[in-house]
């Protein structure tokens, strides 16, 4: 690295500034403190410069990628290169959007790119990495559990104004059913069937209401285990499951019930979704990791939850469309023609009541929901 980019990375000692009113950063320092990622690479792509956030972001330190090619970082065809190419070529900036940044030691979803030259180190180009995917999930879900809420009072209005009467109407028919002549038995079971569906729709709608929710201390791998076991032995049977789990993991904090329910419905719908496409080497990946940097903004006087761990579903099924993509969470949005649009609409909401994050990255051949959870806090260690 040339004396120039050491000084403004910050990585040559410098004489103590002069006391002066105010705080007096030096360029170097500016960059370390900055939260997004700062690159720069020079005429053959090798890692010239970077700061702090880009050695969190590429998960190495700036000893180990320094001169070496960032094509052993990313893969050669990442489109990254096409925007260092064009930026060299016309010499202007280059901004990118929804970027995914995959390689041996990272995997960042919708990430913004901006590129430009460099005009006093001919051939060299800085480019900066944000992640925007935490905040994009985060936006969806909020929006998906706004609307869940709004479930919350239509639920208690149905609870009281329907099911009383409902059950008049379904014990009136059960009495029709066993006296009826057989022409008429037949439209008598229909209305019992109907009041039996209806029933089941509001209560379903019933657990969007908010209640207290009791977390303890959860072993994710046990709760895995549980579901793939029921999934195996039902609607699973045809779908080949494998495991990518971190055995280092500590436990969260949360509502085994619940993410039992949560996990099924993810593994669930992968499962629909794979018998769709009536694929023959239908696959579900089962993954838990640690991942750092996630974080959620909190109201004042709150510490912010930290969420490191993650669990992700992921399928080879034909994928979710873009125009369903970004309301997939919230009520009676469906992929399924015969969906109510009800579950993942729940888990988004058992999700955020646990103080976690949900997200979904799909393509055709491959859709994965990650779910971001806090850990388990002893509270005498508090």
């Amino acid at each position: 690295m040339n004396s120039g980019l050491k000084k403004a990375f910050g990585l040559v000692r410098r004489a103590p500034a002069r006391p002066r009113a105010g705080i007096v950063l030096e360029p170097g320092q500016l960059l370390e403190t900055l939260p997004i990622a700062v690159v720069v690479v020079d005429e053959q792509d090798q890692f010239a410069a970077l700061n702090y956030a880009a050695e969190e972001f590429f998960g190495a330190s700036r000893s180990m990628l320094l001169n070496t090619p960032l094509a052993d970082t990313l893969s050669p065809d990442h489109p990254i290169f096409l925007i260092l190419e064009r930026v060299r070529r016309a010499g202007i900036s280059v901004a990118e959007h929804n970027m995914m940044f995959e390689g041996p030691r990272l995997l960042r979803r919708g990430c913004a790119v901006q590129a430009g030259p460099m005009p006093d180190y001919p051939g060299h180009v800085s480019f900066t990495v944000h992640d925007e995917s935490t905040a994009l999930a985060l936006d969806q879900q909020m929006s998906a559990r706004n609307a869940a809420r709004s479930l919350t009072g239509m639920a208690a209005i149905l609870a009281h104004e329907v099911k009383n009467p409902l059950s008049g109407i379904r014990g009136a028919a059960q009495l029709l059913e066993m006296s009826a002549p057989p022409a008429d038995r037949e439209l008598a079971v229909l209305i019992r069937e109907e009041a039996d569906r209806i029933r089941a729709m509001v209560e379903r709608m019933e657990t969007f209401g908010e209640k207290k929710l009791e977390r303890q201390s959860v072993n994710i791998h046990r709760v895995l285990e549980h579901v793939r076991k029921l999934a195996g032995s039902g609607f699973g049977t045809k779908v080949k499951f494998t495991e990518s789990y971190d055995p280092s993991l500590p436990h969260v904090q949360g509502n085994r019930d619940q993410l039992i329910q949560v996990l099924l419905n993810l593994i669930k719908n992968a499962a629909e979704a794979i018998g769709a496409a009536e694929l023959g080497d239908g696959e579900i990946h089962l993954i838990t990791g640690f991942q750092h940097g996630v974080r959620l903004a909190a109201a004042a006087g709150r510490s912010r939850p930290n969420l490191p761990l993650f669990v992700a579903v992921r399928d080879n099924g034909p994928g979710i469309p873009e125009d369903i993509r970004r309301h997939l969470f919230e009520p009676f949005v469906s992929t399924k023609a015969t969906g109510s649009g009800l579950g993942l609409a729940l888990v988004a909401k058992i999700v955020a009541d646990h103080g976690g994050l949900i997200d979904v990255e799909s393509r055709p051949g491959r859709t994965e929901f990650r779910i971001h959870l806090p850990v388990y806090e002893d509270p005498a260690e508090r």
